[in-house]
């Protein structure tokens, strides 16, 4: 097998293409992890909307999850 040198543009370009072919052909893959970023932020906005800065010990958690 013979070995061909790529130069670094020409490598870049390569793997535009390979990237833009993955995401044409596989649109679900690009809107699961656009779905899971967004979730993402939604949590880390309710955890700092709801972030009082006061200590809540596990036995408390623990009591209002088995009600």
């Amino acid at each position: 097998m013979e070995t061909k040198e790529m130069s670094k543009n020409e490598f870049r370009e390569l793997m535009k293409e390979a990237f833009t072919s993955v995401l044409i052909e596989r649109k679900d893959l690009l809107e699961d992890v656009v779905a899971d970023a967004i979730l993402d932020v939604k949590l880390g906005f309710a955890m700092e909307e709801a972030d009082s800065g006061e200590y809540i010990s596990e036995e408390t958690i623990f009591a209002k999850l088995t009600m």
